[in-house]
């Protein structure tokens, strides 16, 4: 894996944020890219239109707890999302978010604790480590395993396994 690196703004979420919430079942009929608009929609309705691509979304426990749809971890990646950085998440959302090439990094809830909304936040997947920039400090978090760090490299299952980087 080359060096693979996630910079952007971190958006704060708490506890038990469930996949109903990433992405509203009403919208599940519509195609992938227009899950988009309606991202966290329920908590905040602006949410979408404000993240720039690369963002980073920080949440405390249990984050994609719920039913065990793909959509949740689709949405975040059409929307842009860069990263998942989480204190838990649920284990087949964290699966699925792979699955789509989407980090979903379990750090310390001292290491969550410490970012604020709006930090600017660099993740390197390759070094397993996370800098706030605002604040100035670094932080390890236990580097990834094999084959998810080849499957985040071929950005998701589908390109790992095909070779189809143009799904």
């Amino acid at each position: 894996m080359t060096d693979h690196v996630v910079t952007g703004r971190a958006w704060r979420f708490g506890d038990d944020i469930d996949t109903d919430v990433i992405i509203p079942s009403q919208y599940m009929r519509l195609e992938p890219e227009e899950y988009a608009p309606h991202t966290m929609e329920p908590l905040d309705p602006e949410f979408a239109s404000r993240v720039e691509p690369g963002d980073i979304i920080v949440a405390e426990r249990n984050f994609g707890i719920g039913s065990s749809r793909e959509h949740a971890a689709i949405a975040l990646t059409v929307l842009g999302v860069g990263a998942v950085l989480a204190a838990s998440f649920a284990r087949i959302f964290r699966r699925n978010a792979i699955n789509e090439g989407l980090p979903a990094l379990t750090i310390d809830e001292t290491v969550v604790e410490r970012i604020s909304n709006g930090d600017e936040i660099r993740v390197n997947l390759e070094s397993g480590t996370i800098e706030n920039l605002s604040e100035g400090w670094t932080e390890r978090f236990d580097p990834l395993n094999e084959p998810v760090k080849s499957i985040l490299a071929a950005g998701g299952a589908v390109e790992y396994f095909t070779g189809d980087e143009n799904r």
